[in-house]
């Protein structure tokens, strides 16, 4: 089977497209010129500069950039670099993508959504809580009890982090559990007392967020 998507970006998101594609992607170099369709899978600072060399038949994938006349497919997802089962992960679609690719993703399991230009620093914002945030959060969490010589057995952390996602994947808001949704004063100022700063502002003020 010949290409038929050329993929510029050798990052983690263009080798595990390119890999669950197969022979129907092609997986190159920035500095590539292919023929037909494009999908830029670069850095947001490079894409105005790669979209410039496709007028009209190039997609980029940054999910907090809109520039007009460059249609975008964003995945709502974390790419590790390897294909993996996308079933029901949300795509993000600003701008006309071409049939063919959006195609091409539905194969994969991705859901298409239209995304308003104006509405995707927004968008990427939440994306950007729920994932690269909740990764500091849980990293940092654990970074705290290491320096303190506390080393948790087994998965550690994890399987709170799992149970809390299923509860929350099941309930709702309702899954929400702890002293901030329990109302515990005493206990919220114990814990913010035994951080240093930012953590404890960071403690609170996410605690809070919601109320």
């Amino acid at each position: 089977m010949t290409a038929t998507i050329s993929i510029l970006g050798r990052g983690r998101a263009g080798r595990a497209l390119a890999e669950a594609w197969g022979e129907r992607a092609a997986l190159l170099e920035h500095s590539a010129q292919p023929a037909g369709l494009v999908l830029l899978a670069v850095p947001d600072h490079a894409v105005a500069g790669c979209a410039a060399r496709f007028p009209g038949r190039c997609v980029h994938l940054a999910g907090s950039l809109h520039l007009p006349g460059v249609p975008c497919a964003h995945p709502l997802t974390s790419f590790d670099g390897r294909a993996r089962d996308w079933s029901g992960t949300p795509l993000a679609i600003t701008g006309a993508v071409p049939d063919e690719l959006r195609r091409a993703f539905g194969d994969l399991g991705f859901a298409a959504f239209d995304l308003p230009g104006e509405l995707k620093p927004l968008y990427h914002a939440a994306a950007v809580l729920t994932s690269g945030h909740a990764a500091t959060l849980w990293l940092g969490a654990e970074a705290l009890l290491r320096a303190q010589g506390v080393a948790l057995p087994g998965r550690g952390l994890l399987p709170l982090a799992e149970a809390t996602l299923r509860n929350i994947t099941e309930r709702g808001p309702a899954g929400r559990t702890g002293p901030f949704p329990r109302g515990d004063a005493a206990t919220i100022a114990r814990d913010a007392a035994a951080l240093s700063e930012p953590w404890r502002e960071i403690f609170l003020k996410l605690g809070g967020a919601l109320d």
